[in-house]
Parts: structure tokens; C-alpha cells; sequence
């Protein structure tokens, strides 16, 4: 098994529940993570694994589009990136909302989605 992951990229966003969310937007970290299985070890051709610049055109449109919550973004994140590429078999998004609009609140929230294959619908 091999796993691409693409960590710590960072996005300006209009994702939340709450209007100012909506109006003002934020900041948002995205974590994402591929596990697949490679017909051919040693990998030698690009064709035997999966494009992480491909995977990241798929989180960075995502991230283009306003949600109302964190949790349809990973999910459809997810989804997509399972169907794009046959041989991913798990998924993990996490996805980080860096100054929540929570009073007196210091910290980061975020959400987690890991979807297998043998669970698509």
C-alpha cells in the first residue's frame, strides 16, 4: 500500500453556518491524505500511482465553492478524489477552520472525513 498526502495547504474561504462566515469568509487548512495500491513496486511511471497535483486541483475547487458546513466538503472531497482515481482504496480529509467566530475561543476546529472504497454508495 502507498499513500500520497498533501498537507498543510491553506485556502481563503466563505464556509460556515454563520452569516459573518458567509460575508467576511476565513481561513481554512486542508489535510488529505490517499492510501492506493500500485500495481507495479518499485513505482517508476506515474500511471502506477496517483497525481497529487490532480488531487489538489480537486481539494482547491472545492474549496472555491461555499459550504455550509466543513463536513460536506471533506465528504465530497473524498468522494470525488475515490472516483477520480480507481486504485485509491481509503480517503482522510481534514480540514481546519483557523479562527472560528466562537467568543473568547482560542484554537483552531475542524472536521475529519476517511471514506473507504468498499463504502461508496
Amino acid at each position: 500500500m502507498l499513500t500520497i498526502e498533501l498537507t498543510h495547504l491553506m485556502f481563503d474561504g466563505h464556509h460556515g453556518f454563520y452569516e459573518e462566515e458567509k460575508i467576511l469568509g476565513g481561513t481554512f487548512e486542508v489535510n488529505a491524505v490517499v492510501q492506493h495500491q500500485s500495481h507495479e513496486m518499485p513505482v517508476r511511471h506515474m500511471h502506477d500511482t496517483i497525481d497529487y497535483t490532480a488531487v489538489y486541483d480537486i481539494i482547491k475547487k472545492r474549496m472555491e465553492k461555499p459550504a455550509l458546513l466543513l463536513e460536506t466538503l471533506a465528504t465530497a472531497m473524498a468522494q470525488e478524489i475515490l472516483t477520480k482515481f480507481s486504485q485509491a482504496e481509503q480517503v482522510s480529509i481534514n480540514i481546519k477552520k483557523i479562527n472560528p467566530p466562537i467568543i473568547a475561543f482560542r484554537g483552531v476546529v475542524g472536521v475529519t472525513c476517511v471514506l473507504n472504497r468498499s463504502e461508496m454508495v
